[in-house]
C-alpha cells in the first residue's frame, strides 16, 4: 500500500478532482489548506536577501492511499492536472505504508481501501 501527499497550487483543485473522479480506483482523498516557503534560487537552494518575501504562499496538502498497483496512476492523474508549467507548481511524495485500518468495519490493509 502507499501514501500519496501531493502540495499543489489551490487554483488547480478543480482540475486535479475532476482527473482524480475519473479513475476506476480512486479511494478517495482528503486536502486541507497549507502555507509555506519553497527552496529559495541561491547555492545549494539558500535563500538570497533579493527573494526573500515574508508572506508564505497559499497550498493545498492531498492525502490518499491507494493499493501498491494504483500509486502510479495517481501520481500522474494529479500531475497532469497541476501542472501550469511554471515555478511553484508543486510537489508529490510517495511512502509505503505498514497498514491501514478502517475504524468503523475494522478491515485492514488493502480491504481498508
Amino acid at each position: 500500500m502507499k501514501q500519496i501527499i501531493a502540495i499543489v497550487q489551490p487554483h488547480r483543485l478543480d482540475s486535479i478532482e475532476e482527473a482524480l473522479h475519473g479513475l476506476a480506483h480512486l479511494s478517495g482523498f482528503t486536502y486541507f489548506p497549507a502555507r509555506g516557503h519553497s527552496r529559495g534560487q541561491g547555492p545549494h537552494h539558500a535563500f538570497v536577501p533579493t527573494e526573500w518575501n515574508p508572506d508564505a504562499h497559499e497550498r493545498l496538502v492531498l492525502l490518499m492511499f491507494c493499493a501498491d498497483e494504483h500509486a502510479q496512476m495517481m501520481v500522474e492523474a494529479i500531475r497532469a492536472a497541476a501542472i501550469t508549467g511554471n515555478p511553484g507548481d508543486g510537489l508529490i511524495a510517495v511512502s509505503e505504508l505498514a497498514d491501514v485500518l478502517r475504524i468503523r468495519s475494522g478491515e485492514r490493509g488493502d480491504a481498508a481501501l
